[in-house]
Formats: structure tokens, sequence, C-alpha cells
């Protein structure tokens, strides 16, 4: 059965604890819990609504800015990231998506460098408590401060570095996709995704990140998790939306609409393809 979640940054406005009540009673089972949403609640009262809510987490964000970035240490990168993996195990998340970190005058070769010794730390805890890392490329367009990983291609080498179950990518449909073929690069990396971000758009992606409510873009979004489960994707979909054109709209027909258009992005039944 596909999962869908609803991404809290979508409801910025609400609270940890209105976003539970209010996805569970739109008809959500999922949510993707947003660590800046839970600094009004303990750890254990967050791990209590969540196990009472019915709902079960898709993917805790975010954690990483190994490269300073941020303007913190790679210590404090690190501390942070193992506090979050704790965090994402204490909640049942099915993975903690990460960020690189923008390039901060290094060369790409010391921005990995940088990465590489972050993932030597944390990929034996994230195997101790087994919550997957997801790193998340990001396009050229929006990167900046958040990752100097704007390469697909780049991204599979660095997982094919580590070979752990636990190092996974987070695809994001507004940043997708990067180069070559759809079918191309769903097949490559359809193996290696952790979570997937649902969001449309309809020009290139700019550093304010205009995402637009599924099905009002230009993306090919019934391809794209058409082919990812064709391929043998079965993990959750994020929906994961802010920008100018989410704003405006009312938070209860943002719910209802990402649900209803889900639902018609989905094959019946779902193709299996061969890479």
């Amino acid at each position: 059965m596909v999962s869908l979640s609803m991404n809290e940054v979508s409801t910025l406005r609400w609270s940890f604890d209105e976003d539970i009540d209010s996805y569970f009673q739109a008809g959500y089972r999922s949510i993707g819990v947003w660590r800046h949403k839970l600094s009004d609640f303990t750890e254990d009262e967050a791990v209590e609504l969540l196990a009472s809510s019915g709902l079960s987490v898709s993917n805790l964000s975010w954690a990483g800015g190994f490269t300073g970035s941020d303007d913190r240490s790679l210590e404090e990168s690190i501390e942070d990231a193992q506090e979050a993996l704790r965090l994402a195990a204490a909640l049942g998340a099915q993975c903690l998506v990460v960020y690189s970190g923008g390039r901060n005058n290094h060369t790409v070769r010391h921005a990995a460098r940088l990465l590489r010794l972050g993932l030597d730390e944390l990929l034996p805890l994230a195997e101790a408590i087994e919550v997957p890392l997801a790193i998340e490329p990001v396009h050229a367009g929006c990167a900046c401060d958040w990752s100097f990983l704007t390469d697909l291609d780049a991204m599979l080498d660095l997982i094919g570095e580590y070979p752990c179950p636990y190092l996974k990518v987070a695809l994001d449909t507004y940043h997708f996709p990067f180069q070559g073929s759809l079918w191309e690069t769903l097949g490559r990396v359809a193996q290696h995704v952790g979570i997937v971000h649902l969001a449309d758009r309809a020009k290139a992606p700019s550093p304010e990140q205009n995402r637009l409510p599924l099905g009002r873009g230009k993306m090919p979004l019934t391809e794209i998790v058409a082919g990812l489960q064709g391929f043998g994707y079965q993990g959750p979909f994020d929906i994961k939306l802010f920008g100018p054109e989410v704003e405006c709209l009312h938070y209860w027909e943002l719910l209802e609409h990402s649900l209803d258009t889900f639902g018609k992005l989905l094959p019946e039944p779902a193709p299996r393809l061969i890479a």
C-alpha cells in the first residue's frame, strides 16, 4: 500500500499538535516532522502525542550543514545530527533528511571531504538505531547555503562509496530531474531513495522555492510516481509545499487538494519496470 504523508513545513503557521490533529482528520496517516515545530514540546511529549495520534512518521527534517554554511563547526553539526538521529528513532521516523551544506567558499573537493567526515561519524549510529540518513541533493538554482550536491550522479557516486543500507537519497520533485532522461534517471535512483518529497513547479527552481500544489505546475508527477514504483521504490511520498503560491491558500484546502490529487497520480495497477 502506498504511504502518503504531509510535511509540517506545508502548514507553517500551525503548531505541532495542530498539525497532528488536522492531518489525521483530513485523512492522512503519516506525517513528515519538522524539528523546529518540536521546540514547544519535550521529546517524551512529542513521542506520546504521535503514539496516540494514529500517524506514523515518514521522515524527520533536518540535520547537516557540515560545510559550515550555517555558521556551525563540523563538530557541532555532527553532534546535532546525532541528536536528530536519536530523536528520529524515538519518533519511529523512517529516515532523517540531511543537507550537506553549501560550498561556503570551500573547493568542492574540501566540501565533499567535510561531508564524508560527517558521514563517517553518523552512519555507525544510523545503523545501530536503524534510522537511514537520506541526503537531499538540491537544484543549483536554490542550493546556496543548503547543499553543494546539485548533481544526481555525484550523489549516487557518494552512496556507492559506502556499502551501507542506511545511506539513502531524499528525492524532491521540486528539484527533479537533475539531468538525463526521466526514465533513465528514475531507474538509476529508485533503489537508493529513502523518501520522496512531492511538490509541483511552473518554472525553474529559484532561491525562494516557489512551490506549487500538486497538479498546478508542469512537473511530470504521474510519470515520476509511477516510474519510482515501477523500478521498485516502496517507501513513502511526502507532500512538501511552501512559498508565495502556497502561503495564500487555506491549509485545509491544501490538505484536501493534496490528498485528492495524489490519488489521481497513482497507476492502477503500478507497472513493474526493468532498469
